[in-house]
């Protein structure tokens, strides 16, 4: 009821400014909240040797993604993070390379490049944040 309340009102302070334009075109006089226009962003991440690659195919291997990084350095590691069900890639994967240098060198390389067809970004990898403890719910130790 109070919604329809300030709705109505809403409507009616519009309609009597200027018409119905005023009504579909602007809803500053609505009390609701509207969305916020700045969507605060992560920080950068800190250079390290991890690269996280995002934008991948599902037809991307794990070896197409090392022989497409290893073009710009040594590779350590590579993995396509892939589905359990079906096996197909999920979309993302990670680079390891020896050195910060190498890594940078990578993504310069391959950000915003086509691998697979896909347009591939690379940026470095931020580390994972802590799980909460699982407990269930029940209190610790009071067994």
């Amino acid at each position: 009821m109070a919604m329809r309340t300030a709705a109505t009102r809403a409507a009616a302070t519009a309609t009597s400014q200027s018409g119905l334009r005023a009504l579909y075109s602007s809803f500053s006089n609505f009390p609701f909240n509207q969305p916020q226009d700045k969507v605060e962003k992560p920080p950068p991440a800190e250079p390290s040797t991890n690269l996280f690659v995002s934008g991948l195919s599902k037809r991307t291997t794990t070896e197409g993604l090392r022989d497409a990084f290893a073009k710009f350095g040594a590779v350590v590691d590579a993995r396509v993070v892939t589905d359990r069900a079906s096996g197909y890639s999920k979309g993302f994967g990670f680079v390891r390379y020896p050195t910060i240098d190498e890594a940078a060198e990578g993504i310069k390389g391959m950000d915003g490049q086509f691998l697979d067809g896909w347009v591939i970004f690379a940026e470095y990898a931020r580390p994972r944040a802590p799980l909460p403890p699982i407990n269930n719910g029940y209190p610790q130790g009071q067994w």
